[in-house]
């Protein structure tokens, strides 16, 4: 947010989003050398970006106020289709609620994902070492979402509403991505403030692609926004 929306402590969201962990293997802990991780997690992000041709995917995004986290103050659906050549083009298949928060905070965060998303601007945003200093984090090897992952410390390189500071998750076998939690390094908007936000991803079509994300902001005009997006139906179409 991918890219949104501010302040949160990450052990709450940890809680939130059901993370667990197991004990350390101090052998696992050992072996792990950061060089081959990070190596491992750039050509996962290559492998994705050069044989994804195109995907769509339904995505609904739900927008909450203050301490209700139950009751949508707007909802969105939208139909995304991305295409390697062109980016990303979004329609509107259902919308309701607010008419400020619609307006203001919903179609800004899509705005922004389209820019984003163009050949040429992406790449900056790629979860890559090119983008992120990166550096292994202690503790080995650990089971997330059913998955060995290895957590990493990522720091962007320069500031961005679409880049996060935090810790990101990567499948210890592939490098690919399962979870990033962290705060933007730059406030996306004067409605949303600074985001704190957390991103899960789910492997689909042997690349990892995003199947949950949240962003907790605060701003002196709306105060506490919650934001959570699901992406549903997956449609990939894949190139060697």
């Amino acid at each position: 947010m991918i890219d949104c929306l501010g302040r949160m402590h990450l052990t709450g969201l940890m809680a939130a989003t059901g993370l667990i962990f197991l004990a350390t293997n101090p052998v696992q802990a050992q072996q792990l050398d950061s060089a081959s991780v990070i190596a491992k997690v750039d050509a996962a992000v290559k492998a994705r970006v050069d044989h994804i041709a195109s995907y769509t995917v339904t995505e609904h995004y739900a927008v909450y106020r203050g301490k209700d986290e139950t009751h949508p103050a707007a909802e969105m659906t939208v139909r995304t289709e991305y295409r390697k050549e062109t980016g990303k083009q979004y329609t509107i298949l259902s919308e309701s609620g607010s008419g400020l928060i619609l307006n203001h905070v919903l179609t800004v965060i899509l705005d922004r994902e389209k820019e984003i998303n163009l050949p040429g601007i992406r790449e900056h945003a790629w979860l890559t070492s090119a983008n992120y200093e990166m550096k292994l984090k202690p503790g080995g090897a650990q089971r997330l979402d059913g998955r060995d992952c290895i957590a990493l410390a990522i720091s962007p390189r320069h500031k961005s509403p679409n880049l996060i500071e935090g810790t990101l998750w990567v499948d210890a076998s592939d490098g690919s991505i399962v979870h990033l939690e962290g705060a933007t390094s730059q406030s996306p908007s004067i409605f949303t403030g600074p985001s704190q936000v957390m991103r899960q991803y789910v492997n689909v079509s042997g690349y990892g692609m995003a199947t949950h994300a949240k962003a907790v902001s605060d701003s002196f005009l709306l105060g506490r926004t919650v934001v959570t997006i699901d992406y549903l139906d997956y449609q990939i179409q894949i190139v060697q």
